[in-house]
């Protein structure tokens, strides 16, 4: 296997609905515009609360993708 660097970003993603489906929208987010997404790593899980109801849901991801280099990637 040849080798290989990953970048790791930070991503919040939100949702009225559930966590899982604020992680998807930060997913569907960042594959826009970053190629080759490897893994996605959940760091922390949190609500945002509006008179004791919940608002919204916040998942906090990591989220790792194959580096390039810029002469390989005009190519």
């Amino acid at each position: 296997m040849a080798e290989s660097v990953y970048t790791v970003i930070e991503l919040i993603g939100t949702s009225t609905e559930s966590w899982a489906k604020a992680a998807a929208a930060a997913i569907k987010r960042a594959g826009r515009t970053l190629r080759e997404l490897r893994v996605a790593e959940v760091v922390e899980q949190d609500l945002v609360l509006n008179n004791g109801k919940v608002e919204a849901y916040r998942t906090k991801i990591k989220v790792s993708f194959k580096y390039e280099d810029a002469k390989k990637a005009r190519a």
